[in-house]
């Protein structure tokens, strides 16, 4: 299973490609990076940039899923809508490519990386540095990126051991 994380953002757009495989490393790294806008360009053209930007990522690197994190709350409202139309092009390019898109909150993706809903960026992204075996830490966005993927790949583990755990007229929806 291929997935690409992306950590969406009106400057920057972290994305990060990890594969569930078989052996000592059930997941590996791929590539990551980040989408990086021209601040200088009108909103509407940062955004053309972040959609044309995932959808090479998705071709170049064939991911089956999608995993974003989720916006739930911003400290400055127009920053936030900003934000949502970033992340609403995202997901647009992710769904014109055929893939199915999972979202989670920044707090549940810490969760699954660091153990803590609140970590720290820099605790993020030790976790994902150690977890996939990185040389190196990745940049912030693509860190974030990378752990949106994992936290999917974690959760649908989680979903597929339950579902061979339960008669499947026990699991109740």
């Amino acid at each position: 299973m291929r997935v690409i994380g992306i950590d969406p953002g009106s400057r920057i757009c972290g994305w990060g490609v990890i594969e569930e495989s078989a052996g000592p490393r059930t997941i590996r790294h791929i590539d990551s990076g980040a989408i990086i806008v021209n601040v200088k360009h009108p909103l509407p053209q940062r955004l053309d940039q972040i959609y044309h930007g995932i959808r090479e990522m998705i071709r170049r690197y064939q991911p089956e899923e999608a995993s974003v994190e989720a916006v739930f709350q911003h400290k400055n409202a127009k920053s936030a809508l900003v934000l949502g139309h970033a992340r609403g092009v995202a997901v647009l390019a992710c769904v014109h490519e055929g893939l199915p898109v999972y979202e989670y909150a920044a707090t549940q993706i810490k969760q699954f990386v660091a153990c803590f809903g609140r970590a720290e960026k820099i605790q993020v992204a030790l976790m994902v540095k150690t977890l996939l075996g990185l040389p190196e830490l990745a940049m912030e966005d693509a860190a974030d990126a990378l752990a949106a993927a994992i936290c999917h790949l974690s959760q649908r583990k989680m979903i597929e051991a339950l579902k061979r755990l339960a008669p499947e007229k026990a699991v109740r929806r």
